[in-house]
């Protein structure tokens, strides 16, 4: 019997490439929108790597041809999304109640 591994390297890979590819399109968009020339220019690259990125996540993993892409790097990429912002907030706030005693 083999011992139970939680850790899988390829879900950890597409959820990285997933987050690096929302990321890339949120900032192309913003980038883009509120940037003008040279900026405006480097927001669309952004945003069309975050594309190209988020397209070869999808159709490259073996997780989307099965049933298993949405449940496992989808929701997951989601969940530490969420996570994360969480994280970060609790982070600040305790950072700025450290400051604001000082």
């Amino acid at each position: 019997m083999t011992p139970w591994n939680p850790w899988n390297w390829e879900i950890f890979l597409l959820v990285v490439l997933a987050l690096l590819a929302l990321s890339l399109i949120i900032l192309g968009i913003l980038t883009s929108y509120f940037g003008s020339g040279k900026s405006r220019a480097v927001g669309i690259v952004l945003l069309i790597v975050g594309i190209v990125v988020g397209l070869v996540t999808v159709l490259g993993s073996e997780y989307y041809w099965h049933a298993g892409f949405v449940q496992n790097v989808v929701v997951a990429t989601i969940y530490y999304v969420i996570a994360a912002i969480i994280g970060a907030a609790i982070g600040l706030l305790v950072f700025l109640g450290a400051i604001m005693k000082t």
